[in-house]
């Protein structure tokens, strides 16, 4: 497969994060112990990175403790913690819902007091990207981006004639019932991608107010919703039932595609197709600093941000496919990932991403509050009569 998106150019703030990282974190008397927490699965892209970051610099970091937690319980915690005087919480990876939840109760550490020390996101990041950190209200530092979905995959060998319009989607399912399924939107990327790319397909009055903006978006999904069987509450369970053909076809995005295939759940025959009026719907992972994390540790804290925004360690978040494309900083071909990630992306990869992605609108997600309400109005408008 050809390096990942032409467009990237060189970083040209290469040489300052390495000095930084290097160097700028020697206000730290002794190395940190660091206690970093992931709520949103960012530790399969991220990982390798923050482990590099600690053999790199053993001056700066003693140990760190690895921790996940479900993201809508990690606010109240540190909340808690805040309050007692006792923060344990150093570090913290997530997407857009913690890095929203965290700005509205003030739980992050403003970064604009640290701006000198970090890279300008308009020289660094991929404009899908770029727009996604101003989503982050200067809580958070984007660290991997990928443009989503909604997409459709299927299974040729069941489906002779893909749906290339809504209407057609809505003709599949009626003609062949239970055979069509997407994840609870609240619980799944590709279920939340087809939500929110659906008012763009449709056209409809406002794709950003899910309130008064999305009639013939909630009318589509309700006369959808007659012929699919449940909504699974996560998306594993849609691509298990495709890889064993209970279903025909699902809601996907770009690394719903690529990694369930090459961990061998669905066929690596299963083909992707995108309905007319496609707007990509992107996503994003962060990196956030707590309030109040000692002040000795700041200046690492910082230095590990910008070493995770190098593009030697963007390049490894092309991982298996999983958020694909991945890297959220311009200047990282696949050329630049670890031979296992080449290999993956060579044999289940799609060719033709590099000009859907290209050639389609990319749209940010709905902002936190939006996205609340648009989940709600979902659960029960549509998903109410058929959750599992």
């Amino acid at each position: 497969m050809t390096d990942k998106i032409t467009r990237r150019g060189a970083l040209g703030a290469a040489a300052g994060l390495a000095a930084f990282a290097a160097g700028g974190a020697k206000a730290s008397a002794a190395p940190a112990a660091l206690n970093i927490v992931d709520v949103g699965g960012a530790f399969a892209l991220v990982k390798p990175a923050l482990e590099s970051f600690v053999a790199a610099h053993p001056e700066l970091v003693s140990h760190v403790a690895y921790n996940q937690a479900p993201s809508p319980e990690l606010p109240g915690k540190l909340k808690a913690q805040m309050d007692a005087g006792r923060l344990d919480i150093d570090f913290v990876l997530g997407g857009l819902d913690i890095v929203s939840s965290g700005n509205t109760q003030k739980l992050w550490e403003p970064l604009a007091a640290h701006a000198a020390q970090l890279p300008k996101p308009e020289d660094v990041y991929l404009p899908g990207a770029l727009a996604m950190q101003k989503l982050a209200s200067g809580g958070a530092m984007c660290m991997v981006y990928y443009p989503s979905g909604p997409l459709i995959e299927y299974a040729p060998e069941r489906v002779k004639k893909v749906p290339a319009s809504a209407a057609e989607l809505l003709d599949f399912a009626k003609a062949n019932p239970n055979k069509f399924i997407y994840a609870r939107p609240a619980n799944s990327g590709p279920g939340r991608t087809f939500l929110m790319g659906l008012p763009y397909i449709l056209g409809d009055a406002a794709p950003k107010d899910p309130v008064k903006g999305w009639d013939k978006t909630w009318a589509y999904l309700a006369e959808l919703g007659k012929y699919v069987e449940y909504y699974p509450t996560g998306t594993g369970p849609t691509m298990k039932e495709l890889g064993e053909g209970t279903r025909d076809m699902i809601a996907t995005t770009t690394g719903w595609d690529i990694n369930p295939r090459a961990l061998g759940i669905v066929p690596k025959s299963a083909a992707v197709g995108r309905i007319n009026g496609f707007h990509w719907v992107s996503d994003a992972q962060y990196m956030m600093i707590p309030k109040g994390v000692a002040a000795a540790k700041m200046p690492t804290l910082i230095a590990l941000m910008n070493w995770v925004l190098q593009p030697a360690q963007q390049a490894v978040t092309y991982d298996k496919g999983y958020f694909y494309p991945g890297p959220a900083v311009k200047g990282v071909p696949l050329s630049m990932a670890p031979k296992s990630s080449q290999d993956v992306i060579a044999e289940y990869g799609r060719p033709f991403y590099d000009q859907w992605i290209a050639g389609a609108p990319i749209e940010t997600p709905l902002d936190n509050d939006s996205m609340v309400t648009a989940f709600d109005l979902w659960d029960k408008k549509i998903g109410a009569a058929k959750g599992k």
